[in-house]
């Protein structure tokens, strides 16, 4: 499974699902399984702290577990790591199993940021 984040301005969340749409229609091998839709890349990296992205990435190569064990692994205050698991989740990016321990159901992780030109 893959997951996609992308910035899309304020108001063509519809047109870029619908694009994204066409797009995996045309193209299924690019498809993605997950979007994440930011309003800017300033909002984007707010959530996404490069401490939530390295949380994934450890995450991804230790496997489910306990909160606790991950702030072990990272060598992280459990607190922060909380806080941090919590927002992961809440976008999406995180999931619990029954037994409660976190894991990433994503193989891969793209962030798409495009740089559009202002009109003079």
């Amino acid at each position: 499974m893959k997951a996609v984040i992308e910035i899309a301005p304020r108001g063509s969340v519809f047109s870029t699902a619908r694009n994204q749409l066409k797009a995996a229609e045309a193209s299924p091998r690019f498809g993605a399984d997950y979007h994440l839709i930011f309003e800017s890349a300033r909002a984007l990296f707010t959530e996404l702290t490069p401490s939530r992205i390295d949380l994934l990435e450890a995450l991804r190569q230790c496997g489910p577990c306990s909160v606790y064990a991950l702030a072990k692994t990272v060598g992280r205050n459990y607190s922060n790591v909380h806080t941090d698991m919590g927002k992961l989740e809440e976008h999406g990016l995180v999931q619990r199993t029954p037994d409660d321990l976190a894991f990433v159901p994503f193989e891969s992780l793209e962030i798409h940021l495009a740089l559009i030109k202002k009109a003079a």
